[in-house]
Formats: structure tokens, C-alpha cells, sequence
């Protein structure tokens, strides 16, 4: 509550002022001839002067506008390192204990939130808290950090009131850290690529001169090379990609001396393998209405490098034309499955027998390249059951099935067996059986005869006969197809099917495409979500373990969504390289920006916030040494000292009512000025 004098004239004031001459002229002559009424003349005159300016009481009803005082804690995931948290907390309820008393002072407690791909937002922070305030009602923000903030450049758009910083941690801390220098995008399988990367003891000097750190290369979870790295100098590591697609790089540095955190002792990056040129040996045994089923596939594809060889003049086809007058390519036998069979990515039986052609040998040659890792595909129909089968050479021992010397000639419609419907190979094929209903796929008219010894049966023909077998052979894989009716789902016959799609699954699944893996686990951060599928031939899988960036495990069940296919996801927030396990398979997945800003240097520091401070008339103080006092200061005045900081008292009020109260009222003011002027008027008459 506050009360001033007003002044309300009842008249313009150039009258006023007027009036007030011609009165002070008339008593300044009464004066001069000595008149007895002139003070009581002067007085009447005063009384209407007075009555004219009109005097008023004015009592204005106010209130204290509360100053805003921001305190914003740095939650970062360097906040988290040894006892910066407890110090921050610590350091919040001293403040709070402090300022609670001030009922002048709002006082705003925020966190930072999460670091983000551009590291620690704390000014950001506050400029949002303080987004609905006035500048002239800001007191101060109070940041409680490591230091270690990356948005500095945006100070100058607060509000113009002092910036403290109270600092977590302790001085000259030191630390080692990894630092992925170089690292391509894509790379060539099975072909040497180097990464470069430096190992860094921060805040070491010249102690860290001649120390070496153990550097570990990991390639979807399997280790892949391992060096010892100079501290300080550039390191190259000469590392192979597995297989085509992404390929999840981490490279980790073996803890230092002093270390405040192993989280910045890795580095990942993302390279996608890319196959060179795809090498393929087709063999067809004879010329065939789907001779060209095959080549076709394989020729749109332009990574594929194709040999096709039709066998047109088979040995028991010699009639003694001269070799030189023949106008036939002479198969190249020995060039082909002898010296440069290891060059080949796939090998393609298609409708071929045991005519001559290939020696015995070279079918052990064959089964030694498939055991070797190579991949070898049969596509085969009444020659697989005719007396000159391939199953009698040394490929028999590698074959998922053996003939039985029949061929069955019926219409059938293709279907996929219980493990074909997990099998990536023919899994969610279009038109397939499915427990609802029967295929819709185009029908075949023969399937050779077997019965399976090995792999996987994923498909079947007439009375659940085999119709196409997969296996893997030591380190290779082989394909058999019982029929040599696919080319008709080509032409679209009886409704056609997806035979370009399946052929192209199957020469994928050959070249060990992981995406194709039967035993796969993969794991992908989305919207900070780890989603994780397990896929197996098997009837159950999981729990899946999750080791998350700070080292904490958690088991999450995995729920089978389709046949063979398992999913499960949990929360992952953390900024980070989270693995996960199930089994014997791993899979890594990274949150956020794969090597994090905020980790490229976690020491505690004064140094990035201290021109911040000066500039707004704050402080910068580490709270090791003791969380500093604070105090109410006048604006323009040192916001900050040794021992404590300051908020601005800005001294802000809203009124809440105004009440006038006139002091003189006309009426009685003309009655007493003529009472006045009657007495000076008797006065001088007597």
C-alpha cells in the first residue's frame, strides 16, 4: 500500500496560473498601502486557488511481481560418470534450502534431457524455461554441469541477467579415448579395407608418451583383428568384410590409467559390403523349354558375371566330324572345374547327367569346392532319376537326397512344408500355403523321385513327395530342385507363381546372403526403441540379453510373430552401441549418432563456461569446493564473489487497485474564501 498528493484542476491550467498572477499582484499592492485585511485577502485568495488546483489523496494497492531464477541440471550421460550426479543433487537441495525463504524470487528447476547428436543442450534448456518471461523479470539461470555443454554459441540470446555455472567433478581429471579417424562407408567383401583410429589419454601430457593400448576390431559381434596401438599416433587395421549389407564395425581401446569412462573407448561405424562381381557357372545338360529360366534371372542381375554352357554335342553324339569343322565351342572342362573353379561364386547343374562329358575327378573337385565354401545348385527333373544321375559321382556324398529311379507325372500345385514356411528361402513367398488356405500358385506337371538324407525339405510336390531340398555342405551349401517345371509359373501357366522370386532367393541363399541366414539375429534402434527379431528353424527362441552402452544387462522375451520369426523390443534411450545375445548369435545396434559428441571429451571443465560467465556477470565455481551462498543484488551491481553468487532483485510490482480521495471540496472552499474576504472587508472598514 503506498499514498502520494495529486493535483486534479478544475479548470485549464493557463487559467489557474492566470488567476495565481492576479492574486499575488493584489496582495503585493494591499501590502505596499499597508492594509490591515491584505493577509485575510490573501488567504480567501489562496483558499479559491487551492479549490481550482484541486488537491487529491491518492492510495494505490500494489503487489510484488516475482523475479525468475533458472536452475537447470545437466542430465547428460557424462553427468553419470563417479559422483558428478550425487555432486549435482547435492549441490540442487543446498539451493533449493537457500532461495526457499525469498517468496520474491520463482525459482524454476529443469533438466537438460539426454544428450543428442549435438551433444549436451543446457543453454537451449534454459532459453525454453525462460521463453514465457519477460527479460526485465529474470534474475539469473544456475546451471549445475560437468562443463561439458555444446550449445554455448546461443548465450547472447538470453535475457540479459547473470549466468552461473557450478561445476561437477573435480579439476585436471584425465581420461582415454578413442577416436575413429577414418572408417569408408563401403567396402568390398572378402577384400582388405583399413580403418584408422588414434587412442588419446586426455589430460595425460607427456606421461602418456610411449604407452600402448590394446585395440580390439569386432564385425557384427565376432572379433576380427586385434593390434597394439601407440597412444597418440595414428594406428591403420587391416580388416575384411564377411558378407554383403551392413556390416556393424566397433572398435574398442583397452581402458587407460586413468580412466573416468570406458564409453569413449569405442568408436563404431556402419560399412556396407558390396560383392565385386557375382561369378556364376551355369551348365545346362541339353536344350529345354526352361533352358532359359535360369540365364535369364541371372543376366538381369548386373553384378552377375554369367558362363553359360549348353551342352549340345554330348560324347555318344561323335560321328567323326573333324574338330575343325565343327562350328560348337569345345566345353572347356579342365579350365573350368580344375583351375579356375575356386573364381566361382555359384555352380549350376541344370537337366544334367553323367554323359562323359566331366571326368570322375572333377566331380570330386566339385564336392571339394562346395565343402570349401562354395555353392552348388541342381535343377534337375527325369535326369536325376535316369541311370546316369549325378548322384553316382562323388557329388552323391553331398546331395540332401537320393533318387529313387522314378519320375511321378501328375498335375500338382508346389507346396511349402511346416520348415519351409521358417526358411528365409521360401518363407512368406506370395501365394503360398499357409495354415488358412492353399496355395494359388500355377500347378506343375513332374517331379523326380527321392528321398531326402539330409538338410531341409522346404518344398513339396505330389503326395508330399520332396520337391526342393536345401543343405549345407562343411562350409558350402547346396540346392536341389526335383522338377523341371518352374518355367512354367514363367509363362503364366494355370495362374503362374513366383518364380523369378524364389530363384533369385534361392542363388542368394547359395551365396550366403545374411538376410537369408536361417539362424539370424538382428536388432535396430528406432524412435528410441531396440526392436529385436530372432529368426530359426527351430520352435522357440529366447529370452534375448541386451547389454546396454553403460554395461547393464536386461533379458527381454521374444514372442514368435510368424513362423520361425521371433520379436521382442525394450527402451533405449541411452545414446550408445547396445548388444544383444541369444545364443550363440549376436547383433549390435547403436542409438544415436554411432560416436556421440558428447563423449568426444568427458572431463570435467571450467573453460567453456567461464566466457559465458564473464560476459553476463556471473560465476563460474566448483562445487567440489563447496556450494556457494546466494544473494539479492540491485541491477548493475557484481552479481558474484569468492564464496557466492548473485540473483538481480529487479524490484517489479503490479498494482492491483487506485482510490482518490479529494482533499478540498469547491463549495466549502468558495464559502470560507468569502468568509475571508467579509472579515477583511470589516477589518478595514472598522
Amino acid at each position: 500500500m503506498s499514498y502520494a498528493l495529486a493535483f486534479e484542476p478544475l479548470a485549464p491550467t493557463w487559467v489557474v496560473i492566470l488567476a495565481a498572477a492576479l492574486a499575488a499582484a493584489i496582495a503585493l499592492a494591499g501590502f505596499l498601502q499597508r492594509a490591515r485585511g491584505a493577509w485575510l485577502r490573501l488567504a480567501a485568495t489562496a483558499m479559491l486557488l487551492a479549490a481550482l488546483l484541486n488537491p487529491v489523496a491518492v492510495e494505490t494497492e500494489r503487489e510484488r511481481i516475482k523475479d525468475v531464477a533458472v536452475i537447470v541440471t545437466d542430465t547428460s550421460e557424462s553427468q553419470a560418470i563417479g559422483e558428478r550426479g550425487r555432486q549435482a543433487a547435492d549441490a540442487l537441495a543446498a539451493l533449493r534450502k537457500q532461495l526457499a525463504g525469498d517468496a520474491s524470487l520463482d525459482v524454476r528447476v529443469i533438466d537438460s534431457g539426454p544428450a543428442t547428436a549435438d551433444g549436451t543442450q543446457l543453454l537451449d534448456a534454459a532459453r525454453r524455461a525462460l521463453a514465457d518471461t519477460p527479460p526485465d523479470r529474470v534474475a539469473g539461470v544456475i546451471l549445475l554441469t560437468d562443463g561439458e555443454a555444446h550449445d554455448v554459441e546461443i548465450a547472447p540470446d538470453l535475457p540479459a541477467a547473470p549466468v552461473h555455472a557450478l561445476i561437477t567433478g573435480k579439476p585436471g581429471e584425465k581420461d582415454r579415448r578413442l577416436v575413429l579417424v577414418e572408417g569408408p562407408r563401403f567396402a568390398l567383401i572378402d577384400k582388405p579395407m583399413e580403418l584408422a583410429v588414434r587412442v588419446e589419454d586426455q589430460g595425460a601430457g607427456d606421461a602418456a608418451r610411449g604407452r600402448t593400448a590394446d585395440v580390439v576390431v569386432r564385425i557384427d559381434g565376432a572379433e576380427a583383428a586385434r593390434v597394439q596401438a601407440r597412444v597418440g599416433e595414428l594406428e591403420k587395421i587391416r580388416i575384411a568384410l564377411p558378407h554383403a549389407g551392413e556390416n556393424v564395425i566397433e572398435i574398442e581401446a583397452s581402458a587407460g590409467p586413468d580412466e573416468l569412462t570406458l564409453l569413449n573407448n569405442r568408436a563404431v561405424v556402419v560399412t556396407n559390403g558390396v560383392r565385386d562381381r557375382l561369378r556364376v557357372l551355369l551348365v545346362s545338360g541339353e536344350p529345354h523349354a526352361g533352358e532359359r529360366t535360369w540365364r535369364n534371372l541371372l543376366k538381369a542381375d548386373p553384378a552377375v558375371d554369367l558362363v553359360h554352357f549348353t551342352i549340345l554335342r554330348p560324347p555318344e553324339k561323335q560321328d567323326g566330324t573333324p574338330i575343325e569343322e565343327l562350328s560348337l565351342i569345345a566345353f572347356p572342362t579342365r579350365e573350368l572345374f580344375e583351375e579356375k573353379i575356386g573364381e566361382f561364386d555359384l555352380i549350376i547343374f541344370d537337366r544334367y547327367q553323367r554323359l562323359g562329358v566331366l571326368p570322375p575327378d572333377y566331380y570330386e573337385n566339385i564336392a571339394h569346392y562346395v565343402e570349401n565354401g562354395g555353392a552348388l545348385m541342381v535343377a534337375s527333373g527325369p535326369d536325376y532319376a535316369s541311370p546316369f544321375t549325378i548322384y553316382d559321382s562323388a557329388l552323391g556324398d553331398i546331395m540332401p537326397a537320393a533318387p529313387t529311379g522314378t519320375v511321378t507325372e501328375k498335375l500338382f500345385r508346389p507346396r511349402v512344408t511346416d520348415a519351409g514356411q521358417r526358411h528365409p528361402v521360401t518363407a512368406g513367398l506370395s501365394g503360398a500355403n499357409t495354415a488358412d488356405h492353399e496355395a494359388s500358385w500355377g500347378r506343375w506337371m513332374r517331379v523326380a523321385d527321392a528321398y531326402p538324407l539330409k538338410g531341409e525339405t522346404v518344398m513339396e510336390g505330389p503326395d508330399k513327395k520332396p520337391l526342393l531340398l536345401l543343405n549345407r555342405v562343411g562350409k558350402g551349401r547346396v540346392a536341389l530342385l526335383l522338377s523341371d517345371h518352374a518355367w512354367l509359373w514363367a509363362r503364366g501357366y494355370d495362374g503362374g507363381g513366383p518364380q523369378a522370386e524364389l530363384l533369385r532367393r534361392l542363388a542368394h541363399w547359395l551365396m550366403k546372403e545374411p538376410d537369408l541366414d536361417e539362424e539370424k539375429l538382428t536388432a535396430e534402434i528406432n524412435g528410441g526403441v531396440l526392436k529385436i527379431t530372432r529368426r530359426t528353424m527351430g520352435q522357440s527362441a529366447g529370452p534375448a540379453t541386451v547389454t546396454r552402452p553403460d554395461g547393464t544387462t536386461v533379458e527381454i522375451p521374444l514372442t514368435e510373430v510368424s513362423p520361425g520369426r521371433f520379436e521382442g523390443a525394450t527402451s533405449a534411450a541411452a545414446i550408445g552401441l547396445y548388444r544383444v545375445n541369444e545364443a550363440d548369435l549376436t547383433a549390435v545396434a547403436a542409438s544415436g549418432a554411432l560416436n556421440p559428441r558428447e563423449f568426444q571429451d568427458v572431463r570435467a571443465t571450467a573453460d567453456i563456461f567461464q566466457p559465458v560467465a564473464e560476459a553476463s556477470g556471473g560465476r563460474v565455481s566448483w562445487i567440489d569446493d563447496g556450494v556457494p551462498s546466494t544473494r539479492r543484488v540491485r541491477a548493475g551491481r557484481a552479481a558474484g564473489g569468492p564464496g557466492w553468487i548473485g540473483l538481480v532483485d529487479r524490484q517489479n510490482y503490479a498494482t492491483l487497485s487506485v482510490s482518490r480521495t479529494t482533499l478540498l471540496d469547491p463549495l466549502i472552499a468558495v464559502i470560507l474564501a468569502l468568509g475571508l474576504w467579509v472579515a477583511a472587508w470589516r477589518r478595514e472598514g472598522s
